[in-house]
């Protein structure tokens, strides 16, 4: 009796660390998986960091525009760690700055928004950390 219940504990232990492995695994990497989107979709308005906002998103200045830094347009951090709903770039993603205390239009500006999957990168990055990976 008692070797089954090791040998089911060791399974159950098993699949546990396998599950919280598989989902490290897929976690969004930031030089993988957001840099290309900032790229792609925003760095081409938001180049030197004197635009509007006052960021640059070009790959190579990115992350020390985005994580920790106050918004010039909100009380909230650009990027707070582990907290995407306190994340003032979500609310300009999603279009929901107004009532995260900020102003301005949604992002991209002038531009379809980012797709859905898109969004999802960059909650799922912000939710994980925001790593500087």
């Amino acid at each position: 009796m008692h070797k089954i219940r090791i040998t089911t504990l060791a399974g159950f232990c098993f699949l546990v660390a396998a599950s919280v492995q598989g989902r490290a695994d897929n976690l969004p990497s930031f030089s993988a998986h957001v840099v290309p989107i900032l790229k792609r979709r925003c760095a081409t308005c938001h180049i030197t960091g004197q635009e509007p906002g006052m960021m640059s998103l070009v790959p190579n200045k990115a992350y020390q525009s985005l994580v920790g830094v106050k918004s010039v347009e909100s009380e909230l951090l650009r990027v707070k760690a582990a907290s995407p709903d306190e994340s003032y770039l979500l609310h300009k993603i999603l279009g929901s700055q107004l009532s995260a205390g900020g102003n301005g239009e949604r992002m991209p500006f002038m531009a379809p928004p980012l797709s859905a999957a898109q969004i999802d990168t960059i909650r799922s990055w912000i939710e994980s950390g925001a790593p500087d990976n």
